[in-house]
């Protein structure tokens, strides 16, 4: 922990020793070398059976468990020392269970503030593989063959569900609609595309070009208003993304592989 500032330091030092708290770990950017000196430090709290907040709280007002929801669970924005630090609070209960549904190629998608695409369960699975233990033990993890194997096909029935949402924004001009519709699906297909290589993601940052579809930037540059011309505008988006031109409903989608 000597590269952490000390303030950071001295607060991972008392999360770990609240009641119930197993470890802390470091995610996002500054785990794994691609932050810069304003990024936030992402410290997860893992708890089992109940957690003491009290050490917590007193950094700084404090998200009870469940208040954002049953994946990212609750936690905390500070300051210290001034930088930023997001504190995340993990049942370790609930990450062996969505870990455990991974492994066996299942999950399930939550809506949550600022994803469009949605979460999904194995975002607690990804914490645990791409994050960096300061403090106790949790478990590891590697990518699950089943879960490369399923979680394409389930992204990519969303896809083709956003598109032809899309098209119908589209066909009544509703320009709003159709491009948070097709937005949706190019995220959709990038979850796709990462799954099928075995690549963790906790977030939907950067997440297009991770995947290699950056050229869909492009085409949102020049979305255009009129109707005609916005129902095949959600079409040259389909394009990109590797959608057969007659792949236009996601029962047909799902059906070749039923």
């Amino acid at each position: 922990m000597t590269e952490l500032p000390q303030p950071i330091a001295a607060l991972v030092d008392e999360l770990v020793a609240s009641q119930g708290a197993v470890a802390v770990m470091l995610g996002g950017s500054r785990a794994h070398g691609g932050g810069d000196p304003g990024s936030d430090f992402d410290l997860g709290l893992y708890y089992r059976g109940g957690i003491d907040l009290g050490p917590l709280a007193a950094h700084g007002a404090v998200h009870a468990p469940g208040s954002w929801g049953r994946v990212m669970n609750g936690g905390a924005w500070l300051s210290c020392g001034g930088h930023k630090v997001d504190v995340l609070l993990r049942d370790l209960d609930v990450v062996e269970h969505w870990t455990k549904r991974a492994e066996a190629g299942e999950f399930e998608l939550d809506a949550l503030l600022g994803y469009t695409a949605g979460i999904p369960t194995y975002v607690l699975a990804a914490e645990l593989a791409m994050g960096r233990v300061l403090r106790g033990s949790v478990p590891r993890v590697s990518f699950p063959r089943k879960l490369m194997e399923a979680a394409p096909l389930k992204w990519r029935f969303c896809r083709t569900f956003s598109l032809e949402y899309a098209r119908g924004h589209a066909r009544r001009g509703d320009v709003v609609g159709a491009v948070a519709q097709a937005a949706r699906a190019a995220l959709e297909e990038a979850h796709a595309r990462l799954c099928e290589r075995g690549q963790w993601v906790c977030n939907e940052k950067r997440l297009l070009e991770t995947a290699g579809l950056a050229g869909v930037q492009a085409v949102f540059a020049k979305t255009p208003i009129e109707a005609a011309a916005l129902v095949s505008w959600v079409t040259d988006v389909a394009a990109v993304l590797g959608v057969a031109p007659g792949e236009t409903t996601p029962w047909t989608a799902l059906g070749r592989k039923g």
